[in-house]
């Protein structure tokens, strides 16, 4: 399962409509849900509700914005290989404060995008879509270019 762990509702009726479409997209190769939790102010309370879903026994990667550049064909190959070694993948997207220091050393990998801000929702729609794109990378399928 990959379980995307992500702060905040989404709002906009054209972002949950595109979240929903790559989730149904991903179901097709590999299980796949989105926990929201709730945002705060306060990144300790937020810390909290994020701890209680890394599990030692999953891969758990954070996605943080001054972290490890990643290319779509290293992501494809890194869930690939993940999921064979652990079953299961969480993906946390912090709130728009961060995240504390005891969850970035909590996870096994703290990974970016690019150096961009960007709202949640569409993070969380290019986060899908580049999921959707890595299985489409390791099954061999035309998508990726």
């Amino acid at each position: 399962m990959i379980r995307i762990i992500a702060l905040g509702k989404i709002k906009e009726k054209y972002l949950e409509d595109g979240i929903n479409d790559y989730l149904k997209r991903v179901n097709k190769y590999h299980k796949i849900e989105i926990i929201e939790l709730k945002d705060d102010v306060d990144i300790l309370k937020e810390e909290k509700q994020i701890i209680k879903y890394l599990n030692k026994d999953e891969y758990n990667i954070l996605m943080d914005i001054k972290s490890e550049l990643i290319t779509s064909e290293e992501l494809a190959h890194l869930t690939s290989q993940k999921l064979m070694e652990y079953g299961n993948i969480n993906i946390i997207i912090g709130g728009s404060n961060g995240v504390t220091d005891k969850i970035k050393i909590s996870v096994d990998k703290c990974l970016s995008f690019g150096r961009i801000t960007m709202p949640h929702g569409v993070f969380r729609l290019i986060l899908l879509e580049q999921i959707y794109r890595s299985f489409k990378i390791n099954n061999n399928e035309s998508y990726h270019k």
